[in-house]
């Protein structure tokens, strides 16, 4: 896309991303949520912006923890871990600062998530990828659900293995400093765009640590402390 809009257009990307949401609705899906991305200070130094993205969450994308999923429903899967927040309460008037924000959040949950791109070999700017979507792909989220009176978002450590092996770790403070602060951030610019976020969607508020491109029969296993796992397996062929 960078060769049509520019690497950094920032308002002609999230009009490809609207144009693209459009379609997807008129061919039967439901918008349930949203998934923030580029929350680490590092990933936004490699592309050479200063804010994170959001993407919309597709009825589609969803699985339940220990899905099976289709190794090819994904285009170059990479999966990272994360926290997924439930809303309780609509985030539409009024200041959205930390505070309110907090309130509205119902529980949350240790999820992953299942990044894609259509561009080849991830050679992304940051165009290319909110207007692919904000890469998002497919997310499964764990059957814990932890109210944020019993665990700081900002204090749980996250590790991730494929395979058995660990190939993940992060914290809560790498997202933003606090995954509250880019969900504020998010319902902030949501509001801006004329698109609140609603009681009852879903919202990865962004990775904990670095992703890790997927194989075929990959089976990938997240823990993150006050949240408990979350896993599933890829296929082994493209489907």
């Amino acid at each position: 896309m960078r060769d049509l809009i520019g690497s950094d257009n920032v308002l002609a990307a999230y009009a490809v991303q609207r144009r693209l949401t459009q379609a997807r609705l008129l061919d039967g899906a439901r918008v349930v949520g949203r998934k923030i991305g580029l929350t680490s200070p590092a990933v936004q130094a490699q592309l050479g912006v200063d804010q994170p993205d959001f993407g919309m969450l597709f009825d589609d994308m969803a699985h339940d923890d220990g899905a099976m999923i289709p190794f090819g429903s994904v285009l170059q899967p990479r999966v990272e871990a994360e926290i997924a927040f439930v809303l309780k309460d609509d985030l539409v008037e009024g200041e959205l600062n930390n505070k309110r924000v907090r309130a509205a959040i119902d529980y949350g949950v240790a999820a992953l998530e299942i990044c894609g791109s259509r561009i080849r070999d991830w050679d992304i700017s940051f165009g290319d990828t909110v207007a692919d979507n904000a890469s998002a792909g497919a997310y499964v989220l764990g059957g814990v659900r932890v109210r944020l009176d019993e665990v700081e978002p900002r204090d749980v450590e996250m590790t991730m293995s494929v395979n058995g092996e660990q190939v993940s770790t992060g914290s809560g403070a790498a997202c933003l400093g606090d995954p509250v602060n880019a969900l504020m951030w998010l319902a902030r610019q949501a509001r801006k765009l004329g698109e609140p976020l609603r009681s009852g969607q879903v919202v990865l508020s962004g990775a904990l640590g670095p992703m890790f491109p997927i194989a075929p029969g990959a089976e990938v296993t997240a823990t993150i402390t006050g949240l408990g796992t979350v896993s599933c397996t890829f296929t082994e062929e493209e489907e």
